[in-house]
């Protein structure tokens, strides 16, 4: 690869333990169509030409298992697998502190269960990184959204024209995404997605179109949802 453009990488935390979905095994784990979750969504960056390198932060017990399931799917662009934390966010940092990277490269943060992200999807967001520094893909809610701010009774119905449904991957240079968790540690400061540790550093992060196809499994609702999906991917050769 040459380095006179960025590097692209993808970091994929996925030490979480999966509880909402039941079982044993882990829901990155868990089989999609005969395929564990995670692999389709790696999969999916594996054929992505704009991706260089693609990093995976997992429970200890769960790295010799990752590192078969990488052979075996000859998931060649997987550079690193190492432990995660106890949060997505120290994942994250995990994989980044273990990263070589330039102020103008570029990372992605994907959730390990979210497979169903299209490869000209990945590289629109690439695009709009590069133009913008960040992209992070949204779609708009289809139905009405009410507050109940104490519970058992509505108190206003929000305009749908605002809100936004966040999904990954969320994509920023390097040097704005090392700085924002750098900012994060020093502050004991935890959120549940990269877009909102960058905006505390007073930087508006880029919207980009999403797909209401990319969900993130986490019930086995979802479960059975993806094995739809799927099939109707394979049907239009996106998989």
């Amino acid at each position: 690869m040459s380095r006179s453009r960025p590097k692209v990488v993808v970091v994929i935390p996925a030490a979480g333990s999966g509880t909402r979905i039941g079982g044993q095994i882990k829901k990155q784990f868990l089989p999609l169509k005969g395929k564990p979750i995670i692999v389709h969504t790696i999969q999916q960056f594996e054929h992505c030409p704009d991706i260089d390198e693609i990093a995976i932060a997992l429970p200890e017990s769960a790295l010799s298992d990752m590192e078969a399931t990488v052979a075996r799917y000859r998931l060649h662009k997987v550079s690193k697998i190492i432990t995660g934390g106890k949060r997505r966010q120290d994942s994250v940092a995990n994989v980044l502190n273990c990263l070589v990277l330039k102020d103008s490269d570029i990372v992605l943060v994907h959730d390990a269960v979210r497979p169903f992200i299209e490869t000209k999807r990945i590289s629109h967001l690439v695009k709009v990184c590069k133009e913008h520094d960040s992209a992070v893909p949204a779609v708009q809610p289809k139905e009405t959204i009410r507050r109940s701010a104490g519970g058992g009774f509505f108190d206003k119905t929000l305009d749908r024209t605002s809100l936004w449904m966040i999904q990954t991957p969320q994509v920023f240079r390097a040097r704005l995404l090392l700085k924002a968790f750098e900012k994060a540690k020093k502050d004991k400061f935890y959120s549940t997605d990269e877009a909102a540790l960058v905006e505390r550093l007073g930087v508006k992060v880029r919207i980009a179109e999403g797909n209401y196809d990319n969900i993130k499994i986490t019930t086995p609702e979802d479960l059975n949802l993806g094995a739809l999906i799927l099939e109707r991917w394979h049907e239009k050769g996106l998989m």
